[in-house]
């Protein structure tokens, strides 16, 4: 197999895996792969975005149903199925040219090109906290319980430091 990739300039693993999938009862034959490949090729077809189904996804969207749901009720409504992705893309365009069905949308959409770097990150930080040095006098003297503080850190093999 090394020898016959290096010949075709191709991965070993790819004639590995023609063989796996194009071998049948009486081992290799390259006309039967050749014939297999096609059919394989043809099962792909991609639906074209006809006015029927702008219309469809149009009404959908007013009443407030989402890509998702709408691809998946194409079928039982005798529609060609687009994927939601299609679908997200065209109420892009749609909006692009001045439409407003996005706006029918349950969830706006984020900006998956913005930077993370542009927004203050507040994960772990405990809101309306006061500083230590803000605390009131009576603490410092530690005459009521829970004024005292230990440190709870431990070092390695809990040896301290």
């Amino acid at each position: 197999m090394t020898s016959i990739s290096d010949l075709l300039g191709r991965d070993k693993s790819t004639l590995y895996r023609e063989l796996q999938r194009n071998t049948g009862l009486k081992g290799y034959r390259p006309k039967q792969a050749h014939q297999m490949a096609q059919e394989r090729s043809q099962r792909r077809t991609f639906t074209k975005w006809t006015q029927k189904v702008e219309n469809y996804v149009a009404c959908a969207v007013q009443l407030d149903f989402s890509p998702k749901k709408i691809s998946k009720t194409m079928t039982l409504d005798n529609i060609e199925k687009v994927s939601h992705e299609r679908i997200y893309q065209f109420l892009i365009e749609y909006m692009n040219e001045g439409g407003l069905l996005y706006k029918h949308l349950r969830i706006k959409g984020t900006n998956k090109n913005k930077k993370r770097y542009e927004k203050k990150d507040y994960r772990g930080q405990t809101p309306n906290r006061v500083d230590i040095d803000e605390r009131p006098q009576i603490v410092e003297d530690r005459t009521r319980i829970g004024d005292w503080e230990a440190d709870l850190v431990s070092g390695a093999h809990h040896k301290g430091f």
